[in-house]
């Protein structure tokens, strides 16, 4: 049985070693951060969560205000109305019971309790993400190249969820 809940500090270790397993088996994030710990809290102002199977973490999703250089919030509009759904990632062991979703409708649910329109950026080549987001009805805006540093150039899809009905 999975479940999802807000992260807490005592579970940022047990995220970085599962995205140490995600970066490895996955290739996300592309870049390693130098401290994964804060690259994990540093993008949840409006919230994190954490998925939990058979007691133990499995999952991780984050929510922030937009910041500079996610593309999404400007395709889809006002980029101080949006909230930037961002650090997703399943264990592969867990992979398979529905956890993404269930981290995904965390996140979308707290962005429009705070009347924001939720979005999000993929590199390109994370087709299994993408695979997911239009599953679950998110739109595609567009596909852009993003330049992370002078030497380094991503294509990234920037993704809008649906219109609350």
């Amino acid at each position: 049985m999975s479940s999802v809940r807000p992260r807490t500090d005592d579970d940022v270790a047990a995220c970085v070693e599962l995205l140490a397993q995600v970066h490895r088996s996955d290739g996300y994030p592309v870049n390693w951060p130098a401290r994964p710990g804060d690259w994990l809290s540093g993008a949840s102002g409006l919230g994190a969560w954490v998925a939990e199977r058979d007691g133990r973490v499995a999952g991780h999703i984050s929510l922030d205000s937009s910041g500079e250089g996610d593309v999404a919030p400007g395709l889809w509009g006002d980029p101080n109305r949006t909230a930037v759904v961002s650090r997703l990632f399943v264990t592969p062991e867990a992979r398979g019971h529905g956890i993404g979703a269930l981290l995904m409708g965390e996140a979308v649910a707290e962005a429009r309790r705070l009347d924001l329109h939720p979005v999000l950026d993929v590199v390109a080549t994370d087709t299994a993400a993408a695979a997911l987001y239009e599953r679950l009805g998110w739109k595609l805006l567009a596909t852009v190249e993003q330049h992370w540093s002078p030497t380094q150039a991503v294509t990234v899809h920037c993704y809008a969820a649906p219109t609350a009905a």
